[in-house]
């Protein structure tokens, strides 16, 4: 399995009962490179431990911090659509620890990530959001 957008072999994990309101599936792929999710095809076996440490030094490997941080993104696609979700998101990333807009300014310079969106600018309004 490999993204569609960029080609990249995927992060597969199964999203948490709290998080499927925000996926159109229970598991999905997660673009370490263009920061894409997409439904996981064919029922392919989540990994047991995702290997979010592909995205980047940046991103954050626990998967409490990793899962609702990589579905924000996806969804930063559409601020206007998706603003109550993200916020949602996110404070549960702040929750568990980690600054998810920390992670935004590192992932914009980090030269394996060539995200879907401009991070910079997504970064800028999403610290509008949160506060």
């Amino acid at each position: 399995m490999e993204c569609p957008a960029c080609g990249t072999a995927p992060i597969v994990f199964s999203v948490p009962e709290q998080y499927r309101e925000y996926v159109p599936a229970s598991i999905v792929a997660f673009c370490p490179r263009c920061l894409t999710l997409e439904p996981a095809e064919m029922d392919p076996e989540p990994d047991e431990t995702p290997a979010f440490a592909r995205v980047g030094d940046a991103f954050p490997t626990r998967p409490e911090r990793a899962i609702p941080l990589a579905i924000a993104l996806d969804l930063a696609g559409s601020l206007a659509t998706n603003r109550s979700a993200i916020e949602s998101l996110l404070r549960d990333v702040e929750r568990a620890g980690t600054d998810p807009l920390l992670v935004l300014d590192r992932l914009g310079t980090d030269p394996s990530v060539e995200p879907a969106i401009d991070l910079d600018r997504r970064r800028h309004q999403l610290e509008q959001l949160l506060y």
